[in-house]
């Protein structure tokens, strides 16, 4: 854990913490709260070089930006973080749960560990973070100041069964967005991102990633700094709890029977 320079806190004293947050989609998350003014806490597991130079590069806008370490399977980091987190700096006015494993599965040979430890990371730390989250805040006098965003997929409105696992614990995670903003609307606002493809994923070529990017209406990948600033939008505006915004360049209107990285290997393997 370090703490960047000291700067004059920023937009009001409001903070952030990003979970998985050195690289891909959590590092543009991170550098949309920072350009808006927020103080950023950037959570990572293992990339800590990586998210100590991203700390830097927000810390070069003005605002205060510091890494936190934990694994997020273990149910005693994720208390020590937040402990740390509140003890440092005060309570946090956002929590953006972005990290998840991503592994591929299929029902049929499903492996009790790999499941386990899946929906551990994408579904139980998320809510447990928001739980710890609401217990470190006063009711608030003035509701909708304070909010969790749990990054989702446009798969959970779009149901195609590979990546099993990963799949199962996006779309319990989607229904937690409605429970928990009904549960703690005395404390935060609750809100999901369910982005399109942005990035390679695993073992998915440049080739692949190319043709798969334009199957939406909007014919184009889905831009992360957009999906980043979606995050920042929710953040900011009080009035929107319990719902969830696609950011996929429609992608989840364009139903396919397998991922859509399967989809296009069949393709390019026909002779």
């Amino acid at each position: 854990m370090s703490p960047s320079p000291a700067h004059p806190t920023a937009a009001h004293g409001r903070s952030v913490l990003v979970t998985g947050a050195a690289v891909r989609l959590g590092a543009q998350i991170c550098r949309a709260f920072a350009r808006a003014g927020w103080d950023v806490w950037c959570h990572y597991h293992r990339s800590a070089d990586t998210a100590l130079a991203l700390c830097e590069e927000l810390a070069a806008m003005g605002v205060q930006a510091r890494t936190v370490a934990a694994d997020l399977a273990s149910a005693e980091d994720r208390q020590r973080m937040m402990e740390h987190i509140v003890h440092t700096s005060g309570p946090l006015s956002c929590l953006v749960n972005n990290a998840s494993t991503f592994e591929p599965d299929e029902a049929q040979t499903l492996d009790s560990a790999s499941t386990q430890h899946q929906l551990n990371v994408n579904l139980v730390a998320p809510m447990e973070l928001s739980a710890l989250m609401a217990r470190s805040l006063p009711v608030q006098e003035h509701r909708g100041r304070h909010s969790v965003i749990h990054i989702l997929d446009q798969k959970v409105f779009n149901l195609n069964p590979d990546y099993f696992s990963y799949t199962l614990s996006k779309l319990a995670l989607e229904r937690a967005v409605a429970l928990q903003a009904q549960a703690l609307a005395d404390k935060l606002r609750v809100c999901g991102v369910a982005p399109g493809l942005m990035f390679l994923s695993g073992p998915q070529s440049q080739e692949n990633f190319d043709m798969a990017g334009r199957i939406n209406p909007m014919r184009r990948p889905t831009n992360p700094d957009q999906v980043a600033r979606s995050c920042v939008f929710l953040a900011e505006n009080d009035a929107i709890t319990g719902v969830t915004l696609a950011v996929d360049n429609g992608q989840h209107l364009v139903p396919l029977p397998n991922d859509v990285m399967v989809v296009v290997d069949h393709y390019l393997q026909k002779p």
